[in-house]
């Protein structure tokens, strides 16, 4: 988010961070900070082990983020929903369980529900993913979705400040289900977010195996920054080097559709607007959207006509429609909301596969199978103060 790399938060959790395609982005993917409901922290260092279960501590104040993987505010989380699994289902020869792969999906729609954190969950998966190198052929050392956001070395990069708070909502899930790995909870959370909030569906596939430990994790600095001097050649730089195009870029970029950003974490937004005073989750910050927690492509459109001042525009974000070849997406995602659907989905899905290793190689499809009752779908917006 700032670029689509970072999002929102929950109940008065407390922590320092920074932004940055979702939106994640609300998704933060570059410079800015999101709010949700998660538990306050304080600045004790947190050390979480690939253990499921480890203990989250937060993490104290980290510097500037990604525009692209914005950084939330989440709140302390309610515990997952009770629901039957079998510890001894989960097979020795993949790196998931399908079956506690779907019962984790319903406890992360139910946490959504009561957290309102679809920014910072986009986020985290985006975090995660977002340090692949496609220049480098090797395990793990190439990054990208592999769980190393789970190590305290990582988590203090500055583009992740308060991303311990999403982590604090998603590690009672982990501690339910150990038959899913870190590497697939974090790219869910981020794809059931997204669906959750009223977006596309988007064509996952599971199965990432974790890194084992804190050496595996990648140097600091391959996630996008919000306010580079060159804010569209560093766009290029940064998704490029994932193997990302133009197109991709432009419609990662979209989920800032959800998220705010906190100035007191990321250097960037107003303290609060008309559309954040009043929360949900803490109140404050300030949004890419009136709407920020319904997905669609009001950013595209809201960056277009340049009316409201309460609206958050970073200079990432303004490149979408400054650089001419970004323009020609842009344009047409402010037009024709089912293209952006389409292409956010290719997209995101994209993102989330990157640099991951699957076990089995084909990956896990866990939308097979009987149908079940669909909940009835939790409309974000109605939490969220419109245009007056």
């Amino acid at each position: 988010m700032p670029h689509p790399l970072s999002l929102p938060t929950s109940p008065p959790l407390s922590s320092h961070s920074h932004a940055s395609i979702p939106g994640m982005s609300s998704v933060t993917f570059g410079g800015a900070s999101i709010t949700s409901r998660l538990v306050p922290s304080s600045s004790a260092r947190t050390s979480l082990s690939h253990s499921s279960s480890s203990s989250l501590k937060p993490l104290g104040s980290a510097p500037l983020v990604s525009q692209l993987f914005l950084n939330p505010k989440p709140r302390l989380l309610p515990h997952a929903v009770a629901r039957p699994y079998s510890r001894a289902a989960a097979p020795k020869c993949q790196a998931s369980d399908p079956e506690q792969l779907k019962l984790a999906r319903e406890d992360i729609k139910e946490l959504l529900k009561t957290t309102f954190s679809h920014p910072i969950l986009v986020r985290l998966g985006w975090h995660d993913a977002g340090t692949y190198n496609k220049n480098i052929e090797e395990w793990p050392q190439r990054g990208g979705a592999n769980g190393s956001l789970r190590f305290e070395i990582e988590l203090k990069h500055a583009a992740n400040a308060g991303l311990v708070n999403a982590l604090k909502l998603v590690q009672p899930i982990k501690d339910k289900y150990p038959g899913v790995s870190y590497a697939d909870l974090f790219q869910l959370a981020s794809a059931t977010a997204v669906e959750e909030a009223g977006g596309p569906k988007i064509p996952m596939k599971y199965g990432r195996v974790d890194v084992s430990g804190p050496e595996q994790c990648p140097e600091e600095g391959r996630l996008p920054d919000a306010g580079p001097p060159s804010p569209a050649d560093h766009l290029r730089q940064v998704f490029y080097r994932m193997g990302l195009s133009d197109k991709e870029i432009v419609a990662l970029s979209g989920a800032h559709t959800l998220g705010r950003s906190r100035p007191d974490r990321s250097g960037w937004g107003k303290p609060e607007t008309k559309y954040t005073k009043d929360g949900p989750g803490a109140p404050g910050g300030q949004s890419w959207t009136a709407q920020w927690l319904k997905f669609d492509n009001s950013y595209f459109k809201d960056i277009k006509e340049k009316r409201d001042e309460d609206l958050l525009v970073l200079p990432t974000d303004a490149a979408t429609f400054e650089d001419p070849a970004f323009k020609v997406y842009a344009e047409k995602y402010t037009e024709d909301q089912e293209a952006f659907f389409k292409d956010y989905a290719e997209a995101h899905a994209k993102l989330s596969n990157l640099g991951a290793k699957f076990d089995p190689p084909e990956g896990i499809v866990i939308n097979d199978g009987p149908s079940q009752p669909v909940p009835e779908k939790f409309v974000a917006a109605k939490y969220s103060s419109g245009k007056e």
